[in-house]
């Protein structure tokens, strides 16, 4: 069976298995990379704010001088960071990313939150001096959205999206945009499979992205930090049972489950083996009464983990979305 994509709305073919890069170390993420690409991921996704770009970009340069890649091969994602929530910072921090991934353009540029941090130069998350968040409260998403269609425009970015947005936020968007949203991409898993979000957006043809689609270790060590914990998908029983008859692995079962809805997922992993089964996942479908056992796993609303709740000050802004 070939590899799926997901189609934009713009006739780009997304690949539907891409490779996330948060909360990864420099050293650790161009050995990953390099791995991830051999393996055969093309989909790469990243953001200003995971203060990666720089080291994807050298290997990505290093793959396509070489000839082992064409860039028409790859689907590069990053977002506009919360302190670049401004109208007139929008094109700054995509420059920023642009450079720092050496590309020409993007094929994808999401706005990363709709809340906004107030810009602080040199300081992507500028907090006070009881650790709050320094949020700017005059966030205007279709000003915001506006200059993000003016790079799609230019075609220095070949689809826009969003990140983290709410149905209320989406649709404002969408009743005042001239380009519409490409994409999504928001938190879904088998604990929170956003069925009303995914049904919302296909109705306005808006594909979406799922992250922590495994609850992956970077997203799991990083909520411990903050006294939360991530559910352990990869252990669920039924995904377990699932995963014996098809002779796969659980993350297999939960990462087939996603795209089987038609939807992208962007698992994080930097073990190698790890890669090659999260990919490996386009040789089998679930059938109806397997698809059906996995969508009772769904726990709605109660499901969600990555709430933003837990930095200091950011529900204090108007637009923060849970």
């Amino acid at each position: 069976m070939s590899k799926i994509n997901v189609n934009l709305p713009t006739g780009a073919a997304m690949p539907a298995l891409g490779f996330g890069t948060w909360q990864a170390t420099d050293e650790e993420l161009e050995s990953a990379l390099n791995n991830a690409l051999e393996c055969g991921y093309r989909h790469i996704d990243t953001a200003l704010v995971y203060e990666n770009e720089a080291v994807i970009g050298k290997v990505l340069k290093q793959w396509l001088d070489s000839g082992r890649l064409k860039r028409e091969d790859l689907f590069v994602v990053t977002k506009l960071p919360p302190s670049g929530n401004h109208p007139c910072l929008v094109r700054k921090f995509f420059t920023q990313s642009l450079d720092a991934l050496q590309l020409e353009y993007l094929d994808l540029y999401l706005i990363h939150t709709p809340f906004a941090f107030k810009y602080v130069e040199g300081n992507l998350h500028p907090t006070n001096e009881d650790g709050e968040f320094l949020v700017d409260i005059n966030t205007d998403h279709i000003a915001i959205w506006r200059e993000m269609e003016k790079l799609q425009d230019e075609g220095l970015a070949k689809a826009i999206g969003l990140s983290n947005f709410n149905e209320r936020q989406i649709k404002r968007i969408c009743d005042n945009a001239r380009v519409k949203p490409s994409n999504l991409q928001v938190e879904l898993h088998v604990y929170f499979q956003q069925r009303p979000l995914v049904e919302f957006c296909k109705q306005r043809n808006i594909t979406i992205t799922a992250y922590s689609p495994l609850g992956s270790r970077g997203i799991t060590s990083f909520m411990k930090k903050l006294g939360r914990d991530f559910p352990d998908l990869l252990s669920n029983p039924v995904i377990l049972e699932i995963a014996k008859k098809y002779g796969k692995s659980a993350g297999q079962i939960l990462l087939r489950h996603i795209v089987q809805r038609g939807i992208a997922a962007i698992p994080k992993s930097t073990n190698q083996e790890r890669m090659k089964q999260n990919i490996d996942i386009f040789d089998f479908e679930l059938s109806p009464e397997d698809i059906t056992k996995v969508d009772n796993l769904d726990l709605g609303e109660d499901g969600r983990v990555c709430d933003f709740a837990f930095f200091k000050g950011l529900n204090k802004h108007p637009e923060f979305p849970f």
